[in-house]
């Protein structure tokens, strides 16, 4: 029995589409057509309702991808444990947020080609949402972003926490004193898209506050966002480590609030039914490689309390 087939048509199964499945084994869609074509001849049987437009499984379809699904589990356990690190071939698609990009990611990638120097890595860099959607989906194998995914399917490895300042150009006139959310949202503010983890983040705040912003203006990066509040367009939240030089040189300054931001954490993530066992490897990588302030644990903290955040 081909391998190759029984993952391509797992895939497809899985996806609900063969040009999902194609774009996930790096094949093309006719590629993935032919193999399940040649698994069905194989077995028989139809394992796919062609009268659909989406790829669905029939009844002896749903029952082989619980097979699939377990030989391909332990031929995943079995590489994992007997091959030599170097010799292991594939891919590794990475989802990485912009703030990990511009600071320790080369690190990890030079890492993972020592270890695995057969590997290619493909690297994606989007908003959280929407590498949250492609880790669901099966498109990504580990994710490196800030916040943790929901659901008892993945598992977050913890890479620290990154401390946020709102900041603004001194042209802009933002009070040099404390002020509060009120006050703050007299003044035009930028983030990151609508369905950002930023943009949720910012509104968060201000609700906390008791306040919201009188305009927000978007964009899909935060230096996009760094430079246009360096221009006296607006206020915006920035993480501090990435923006020491515009703030030593005066270009923004940052602006002390009531209740202070809090830090946000930053996880790897990957799926924990997924036979890439190399995704769980690098995500214990990236934990080391991580320069990311440690995580505060409370002493006294009860199990209920270390749960309430996940």
């Amino acid at each position: 029995m081909n391998l190759r087939r029984l993952e391509t048509f797992y895939w497809a199964a899985r996806l609900g589409s063969f040009t999902a499945a194609a774009e996930r084994l790096n094949a093309t869609q006719s590629t993935v057509s032919m193999r399940i074509q040649e698994l069905e001849r194989e077995f028989g049987v139809p394992l796919f309702d062609r009268s659909q437009r989406s790829a669905r499984v029939t009844a002896t379809g749903r029952e082989l991808v619980q097979y699939a699904s377990q030989l391909l589990y332990i031929t995943s356990e079995m590489r994992d444990r007997i091959s030599a690190a170097d010799t292991i071939p594939g891919v590794l698609r990475i989802g990485v947020a912009e703030v990990i990009s511009i600071t320790w990611l080369p690190r990890l990638i030079r890492n993972i080609h020592q270890r695995y120097p057969k590997i290619r890595i493909e690297l994606i860099e989007e908003l959280t949402k929407e590498l949250t959607s492609r880790l669901e989906q099966g498109l990504l194998d580990l994710i490196l972003a800030p916040g943790r995914v929901p659901g008892y399917q993945f598992n977050a490895v913890p890479l620290g926490t990154v401390q946020f300042a709102w900041m603004a150009s001194p042209a802009l006139g933002v009070p040099d004193r404390e002020i509060t959310a009120r006050e703050l949202q007299k003044f035009p503010v930028i983030a990151l898209s609508r369905d950002s983890y930023h943009h949720t983040s910012i509104e968060d705040w201000f609700r906390a506050g008791d306040a919201k912003c009188q305009r927000i203006d978007t964009c899909k990066s935060t230096n996009v966002a760094a430079s246009l509040a360096a221009s006296g367009l607006g206020v915006t939240l920035l993480p501090v480590r990435c923006y020491t030089d515009e703030l030593k040189s005066g270009r923004l300054q940052i602006i002390r609030v009531a209740p202070e931001y809090g830090p946000i954490e930053f996880t790897a993530t990957c799926s924990t039914d997924g036979f890439e066992r190399t995704a769980r490897h690098v995500a214990r990588m990236a934990q080391d490689v991580s320069d990311f302030e440690d995580i505060p644990v409370s002493p006294i903290a009860t199990d209920q309390e270390s749960t309430a955040h996940l």
